[in-house]
């Protein structure tokens, strides 16, 4: 087992499948989204060895990039993006390269690295990072090693404190049966969870290459916590978080408050741990808000953008 004693004092237990499953629960959350928002389809950039969706890059208000999660995908910050981008603000959704990382480069620091090379090929001075689970993890430890450069977070559900266990039984990624049920802890409505959604979990479940990935990425966000670096970062940070959610519940949102200089939260109710999936206008009316009043920025053009 993995433990790790946070700053109040109640250890957590990881064993190493339970937390596996608690990642293909998030792909739950994901694949849903796919699923009822099909139609929505914006267009990757593939240059300079990066690939990212970039909207808007004509703005003058600081760029905001939407990191998406250790099972996630960038498409899940589409709504967003378009959201972003309708009130004349840059956006940018990199596809972090999880799948393809190296057993060496395969942590939070790795990702960490990989964003600073994508914000240096764009050329990026103050940005705005927003990021979900694991994305919120990598928003943070970014802001930590280079906060000349944020000119603030947004965090949803964001992993660096601690997630809760999902069990503690060995995770049976050929039972379908298991799968649902676990998928169910992912929503509000368990109702979401069909058949399709189901099929592709399963899909995804038996890629043992992939499995692997998640293994190194879930023991490196274990360990590379954040809870002792809040205190440092000064940007104005906004936490959405799901009243429901199962995974980083809202002692963590809580907690996130507590130890952070600048913060102001929200919680969407009847929602779990990916609101911008399950309530994307609450969501982005929120960000939107918080990005007009709480973050310096430069004056908009004169003429539309």
């Amino acid at each position: 087992m993995f433990h790790f004693l946070p700053n109040n004092g109640i250890k957590f237990a990881y064993p190493l499948f339970a937390r596996l499953t608690l990642y293909f629960i998030k792909a739950a959350q994901l694949f849903y989204w796919l699923y009822q928002n099909s139609k929505l389809t914006l267009k990757f950039q593939n240059t300079g060895g990066f690939k990212f969706v970039d909207l808007n890059s004509a703005s003058e208000r600081p760029p905001v990039l939407l990191l998406h999660g250790i099972l996630g995908d960038p498409e899940g910050w589409f709504d967003a993006a378009a959201a972003l981008a309708a009130s004349k603000y840059r956006a940018i959704v990199p596809h972090l390269p999880i799948d393809e990382m190296p057993r060496g480069q395969a942590n939070v620091g790795g990702l960490v690295k990989y964003l600073h090379e994508l914000t240096g090929f764009l050329d990026l001075d103050s940005m705005v990072l927003v990021g979900n689970s694991l994305g919120g993890q990598i928003a943070l430890k970014y802001s930590i090693a280079y906060p000349e450069h944020i000119a603030g977070l947004v965090l949803s559900g964001s992993s660096g404190i601690y997630e809760t266990e999902v069990g503690t039984a060995t995770f049976r990624r050929q039972d379908r049966d298991f799968i649902r049920d676990k998928a169910e802890q992912a929503f509000y409505d368990p109702a979401m969870v069909t058949e399709d959604l189901i099929d592709r979990i399963y899909e995804l479940a038996t890629n043992r290459l992939r499995a692997l990935r998640i293994v190194w990425m879930a023991r490196s966000s274990i360990s590379d916590l954040v809870i002792d670096d809040l205190g440092d970062i000064t940007a104005p940070t906004l936490l959405i978080w799901g009243a429901e959610d199962q995974i980083t519940p809202p002692d963590v949102a809580h907690s996130f408050d507590r130890l952070m200089p600048s913060t102001q939260l929200h919680f969407i109710e009847k929602c779990g741990h990916a609101p911008m999936m399950e309530h994307p206008d609450t969501f982005n009316e929120i960000m939107i808000n918080f990005l007009e009043h709480s973050i310096d920025r430069i004056a908009l053009p004169s003429t539309p953008i």
